[in-house]
């Protein structure tokens, strides 16, 4: 970026003069920018390509859970009794959670 050491320069003064102009009139311009949008009406209508799976089904082995797994209290989801941080109120709470 070339510099022009002809250009006037300004002072301390006329700096902080010019910044609490534009502080006011960012804050005249801060209502105009908002827009009012409902997020989950803008959701419906946008839909990706190739996004069309209502002819698919899934086929997914469950297994129940095994004797060296629990599910957390917090989460509910299975973790390995590696992952076992301790109890709250009687209930397992993995170390994710209890962190």
């Amino acid at each position: 970026m070339a510099t022009d050491y002809d250009a006037p320069r300004k002072t301390e003064e006329d700096l902080s003069e010019d910044s609490l102009q534009e502080l006011q009139a960012r804050r005249a311009d801060k209502n105009s920018g908002v827009v009012d949008e409902d997020e989950a009406e803008a959701a419906e209508g946008f839909e990706l390509p190739g996004a069309d799976l209502s002819g698919e089904e899934l086929s997914v082995r469950v297994l129940p859970r095994q004797a060296d797994e629990f599910t957390c209290a917090s989460c509910f989801l299975v973790h390995h009794r590696s992952q076992l941080a301790g109890e709250r109120n009687g209930q397992p709470i993995c170390s994710e959670c209890a962190a």
